[in-house]
């Protein structure tokens, strides 16, 4: 499970150094790593197979829906979700030392400019990269929810 919190720079070229404890359990054994646009002043490290096997298997029920006619009258659904799928993730190698290239198109989203804080964040399943704004905000509204969820998720 990724737990943890720190606090890294984003170097001028965009580079940001993963805690050595996160980078063991997230990348695959040739440091592959999926990255995702998760909200915004948010992007989400992800293991490669455990998201390339979730994507697949939406992809196939969508294409099998498309086919059954299933979506007819949806065309816009279906061209938005298209959109988010096209956008939403990519590939990226952790360098040696855990070091992580953000790609263009997801540095906007991040928020982040060169010389500025990221949060690294273990949310159990992946490791959250936030905008330090974004971040303070969002667990401040979480929060208070944190006893109620641990119940219900423990239980």
């Amino acid at each position: 499970m990724l737990l943890g919190e720190s606090i890294r720079s984003l170097d001028d070229r965009y580079r940001l150094t993963l805690p050595p404890e996160m980078c063991e359990e997230l990348a695959a054994e040739d440091g592959e790593c999926l990255l995702a646009k998760e909200q915004p002043g948010c992007l989400g490290l992800w293991r490669p197979a455990q998201m390339k096997e979730r994507l697949e298997q939406g992809r196939k029920i969508l294409e099998s829906k498309i086919a059954a006619g299933r979506l007819e009258g949806r065309l816009a659904e279906v061209q938005s979700l298209g959109r988010l799928l096209s956008t939403r993730h990519r590939g990226v190698q952790l360098a040696g030392r855990g070091r992580l290239v953000i790609p263009e198109g997801f540095r906007e989203f991040l928020g982040v400019e060169p010389g500025g804080t990221v949060v690294v964040v273990g949310a159990a399943v992946c490791v959250e990269l936030w905008r330090p704004e974004a971040w303070s905000q969002t667990i401040g509204q979480q929060m208070p929810e944190f006893g109620k969820l641990f119940e219900e998720l423990t239980a």
